[in-house]
């Protein structure tokens, strides 16, 4: 089960977002008593309300926003379990001085966002002494192994646990909850309420990941990287699997590169069926595997892993994708059995998506030029992949068949930068612009205005993804669901401020609090 988290500094807003919550299919609703900047009316809260509702009335050295007296707080307390709440929520150091009342479960919490204890099997059963029917304990995660000893906690706990590593380390302790035997989970409303660190929002938690259908059965993929919240592959993936009514979920992984090797050893025992594979470690990760595809091995970079029979096979789809994508642009221009021989490839950029392009390219018997803003990463890639270097400020001397864009210039959110001055180009060339946010890169929007063969960055992410789901799941992916998905998650209109009124006035009103140190 999902609980929202309302956290509104008036009452109107308070009930006007419980009341949309419910609309919107919400079972759970935490009030944030501490939030509210006046003088509280439990009441008007809570009399009648549209779903079961968890109280919380949070101090600030424990995280929240109280700084009234604590004997008023105490006092809000029990006459939230004296109205028949649901739910409330209880320090360890109050539990005890607020008794059992009616049908109210209790929470006996502990929050740290600082860190993870060392032994939190200690501090459980200390919160599980205070007539406990329910443990919640949040903890920033500062490392993978954090999240790991939560997810064992939920798991092996005598009361029913809500275990939460904070921040974006921790997402899948939210997702995964339940699969981990804790009651439910928490998320809010929208982005800009969060009142933790690492905190989804309801739509991503009820329609992303369809949390309350996570069982058992479901199956879990991700992407690994660091850091990982920016990846738009968990709404392509996760949208696939929804088309195709698989009982599987694809999850962001944040996993720094020191701990690479015990997520991959956790991943395996914990039954993960496979990865994408991004920033940093695409290189670094195939040590770490029992095997990978030729491609891969010679390109020296992973994208993807598959976990199979107790092992990890390494695959690169952002070879195979844009080897498609030129191949397909080739043939508007050449019928010969090998286009792509002594053709002239001018890459801009030294990175990992260069890397397994110019390798490509390379093998098919172009002849490849790199050129980046770094000349020592440009010589060392060109020797690695049989190619040669050129400065960055002679990029405009040759005149190449191919240019291909492996940098980040032009991606959001710098849209006015190009790598290649479009006033150069000429209509023979195909142009391959692997930034995919936006689309229509300025360097695409020259090379279409100047009539070049044009390849886009989104085209290469899905058939890369594309290629991914097949390793995945074993089918054919539904590739116009990927590609609408990612176009509308990248679309400007996504970008602008959609708040309604009352938000924008909430927002104006508790601004003016805590400039006033009110809230």
């Amino acid at each position: 089960m999902i609980c929202v988290t309302v956290a509104r500094t008036r009452h109107k807003h308070t009930l006007l977002e419980h009341q949309r919550l419910a609309d919107e299919g919400a079972k759970l609703v935490e009030i944030r008593l501490d939030y509210i900047g006046r003088s509280i009316d439990l009441t008007r809260l809570l009399k009648n309300r549209p779903t079961p509702v968890v109280v919380t009335c949070r101090r600030k050295e424990d995280g929240g926003r109280w700084d009234r007296p604590e004997e008023e707080r105490l006092m809000l307390l029990r006459s939230a379990i004296a109205m028949g709440v649901e739910y409330v929520d209880l320090e360890e150091d109050i539990a005890d001085k607020i008794p059992r009342y009616g049908k109210t479960k209790r929470i006996v919490s502990a929050h740290n966002f600082e860190g993870t204890p060392l032994d939190l099997g200690a501090l459980h059963d200390s919160l599980s002494k205070h007539d406990a029917d329910i443990v919640k304990i949040a903890t920033l995660a500062n490392r993978f192994e954090d999240v790991i000893r939560m997810l064992d906690l939920m798991q092996n706990a005598s009361v029913p646990t809500i275990g939460i590593s904070m921040g974006d380390m921790g997402t899948l302790t939210r997702i995964l909850a339940s699969r981990f035997g804790a009651p439910f989970t928490y998320c809010v409303y929208s982005s800009e309420r969060r009142v933790a660190p690492g905190q989804l929002t309801f739509d991503q938690m009820k329609n992303l990941y369809q949390v309350d259908e996570i069982n058992e059965a479901t199956k879990i993929f991700g992407v690994i990287a660091d850091p990982v919240a920016h990846s738009y592959s968990p709404l392509i993936h996760n949208a696939a699997f929804a088309h195709q009514g698989l009982n599987a979920r694809y999850i962001p992984f944040r996993v720094p590169r020191s701990e690479l090797a015990d997520f991959l050893r956790w991943g395996e025992a914990y039954g993960i069926g496979g990865l994408s594979v991004t920033i940093p470690h695409k290189e670094s990760i195939i040590e770490f595997i029992h095997q990978a595809e030729s491609a891969a091995k010679e390109i020296g970079a992973v994208n993807t892993v598959i976990f199979a029979n107790m092992e990890t096979v390494g695959y690169n789809t952002d070879y195979r994708a844009a080897m498609d994508c030129l191949t397909e642009a080739m043939a508007k221009q050449s019928t010969a059995p090998q286009p792509f021989k002594d053709k002239g490839v001018l890459m801009l950029g030294a990175g990992g998506v260069t890397r397994a392009i110019g390798y490509g390219l390379a093998r098919r018997g172009a002849k490849v030029l790199i050129s980046s803003r770094t000349q020592e990463r440009s010589e060392a890639l060109a020797q690695e992949i049989g190619g040669k270097a050129l400065p960055w400020a002679s990029r405009y001397d040759v005149k190449p068949d191919i240019i291909v864009n492996g940098s980040p210039l032009g991606m959001f959110p710098d849209i006015d930068s190009t790598p290649y001055d479009g006033k150069k180009l000429e209509e023979h060339q195909i142009v391959f612009d692997t930034v995919y946010n936006p689309e229509q890169t300025m360097l695409v929007k020259a090379a279409r205005g100047t009539g070049c063969t044009v390849i886009t960055g989104l085209q290469m992410f899905i058939r890369q993804a594309a290629y991914q789901y097949r390793l995945f799941t074993g089918k054919e992916p539904p590739v116009d669901v990927m590609m609408k998905t990612l176009q509308r998650a990248i679309s400007p209109l996504n970008y602008r401020d959609q708040k309604s009124d009352d938000d924008a006035e909430d927002a104006s009103t508790e601004a003016k609090q805590e400039n006033e140190g009110q809230s």
